[in-house]
């Protein structure tokens, strides 16, 4: 069995929406009803996680742009994105989850994470919120794994949406690889599978572009055959992951069909590579809560390395 650690605070339930807003506090709230009655409670190391710096936070964003989320006050930053009074200490824990884990990682304390956050990450831009999220968690996360010493980091990326943000911020870059399956065309556009990076960082982005009804046949194949193959030819050092459960058919959000084995699937094809390679899992999208709450119950059952 895997060293595997959650990370959740309550600080992320402060984090507040308008009334009927698909990104709410109940998802986390079914997440840790249904972990907390499992058979894997007791098997995870329960670690908090630690506020992100504001260096943490500029590796990716704009100082600006920090400025203005720490004096916004509240309302929608763009038509779906909302900020209240707590936002931008539960956005900074949300960086500061996945931080804590890498840094975990490091120190040989855990092998696997997976973080339980909110508000989710990997559509936020240098300088915009987007799509639900205010600071890229995923983001922030690998180059804070760089600056602890490991060179190449692997982003998989199974959220419905693509990560635009995350694209982004590593589209010129060949220390970060940068792999996503998504629905296309869907929000936020990007995605194709023309969108391979830029200059020195040509090739470091694979995007698998999935048809409207796409299920767990097609993401057999991107995760045990495309993944496995980009994986051992990049040799990362440590692999972070984006995890968007509205890929999963009863999600009210998307029009992928993935199924609670197709979920198992995609996380072993993310862990089966022929390397051991440190493996830390932050939340994304997912707005069935009953989906959702299995969903992480499956993801965190393959971490732990259960049969």
């Amino acid at each position: 069995m895997k060293n595997t650690a959650l990370l959740y605070d309550d600080v992320f339930l402060t984090h507040e929406m308008p009334e009927f807003h698909p990104e709410s506090r109940d998802r986390l709230i079914a997440v840790q009803n249904v972990l907390k009655k499992s058979h894997v409670w007791e098997k995870l190391i329960h670690l908090d996680p630690q506020q992100a710096t504001l260096d943490d936070i500029c590796r990716i964003h704009d100082a600006d742009y920090v400025e203005k989320i720490n004096t916004y006050g509240h309302g929608y930053l763009d038509p779906d994105t909302y900020l209240s009074e707590n936002t931008p200490k539960a956005a900074l824990y949300a960086a500061g989850a996945i931080i804590t884990a890498i840094k975990s990682v490091k120190a040989g304390e855990i092998e696997r994470a997976f973080c339980a956050v909110r508000p989710p990450g990997h559509h936020a831009e240098a300088d915009r919120a987007m799509g639900f999220c205010i600071y890229n968690n995923v983001a922030i996360g690998a180059r804070f794994a760089q600056s602890l010493g490991y060179g190449k980091v692997f982003i998989a990326d199974f959220d419905v949406h693509h990560g635009n943000g995350t694209q982004h911020s590593f589209y010129n870059d060949d220390t970060v690889f940068y792999f996503s399956t998504h629905q296309y065309p869907h929000y936020p556009g990007t995605g194709s599978a023309m969108e391979k990076g830029n200059g020195k960082g040509m090739g470091y982005t694979f995007n698998v572009p999935l048809v409207y009804g796409s299920g767990d046949k097609e993401m057999h194949d991107a995760y045990h055959h495309k993944l496995h193959t980009l994986v051992e030819q990049f040799s990362p050092d440590i692999i972070l992951v984006s995890s968007g459960y509205d890929i999963h058919r009863k999600d009210p959000l998307a029009g992928l069909s993935v199924t609670d084995d197709g979920i198992r699937d995609i996380v072993r094809g993310i862990l089966s590579s022929k390397r051991d390679i440190p493996a830390v899992f932050t939340l994304e999208g997912g707005y069935s809560l009953e989906a959702l709450s299995t969903s992480v119950l499956i993801t965190i059952e393959e971490l732990l390395g259960f049969e």
